[in-house]
């Protein structure tokens, strides 16, 4: 049986060929973060941002805050 009070493991991302970006929508203001494969472009979401606590696990999940804005 698990212990539901155990403390949870930190996930680890494995950023080989990929880049982290936060995509912006012009119309709406909706910000996501995600990853971009820098061979195909593709974007893969992560999470969505609506909070600064959100901007912050998400740097900490990258690593960086120097992160590019795509729209």
């Amino acid at each position: 049986m698990k212990n539901p009070f155990r403390r949870k493991e930190e996930k680890k991302l494995d950023l080989t060929g990929r880049t982290p970006v936060i995509r912006c929508s012009i119309c709406t203001g909706e910000e996501t973060a995600g990853f971009r494969d820098n061979e195909t472009g593709v974007f893969t979401e992560v999470m969505k941002l609506s909070s600064d606590r959100d901007y912050e696990e998400f740097f900490r999940m990258c690593g960086t805050e120097d992160v590019e804005r795509i729209y």
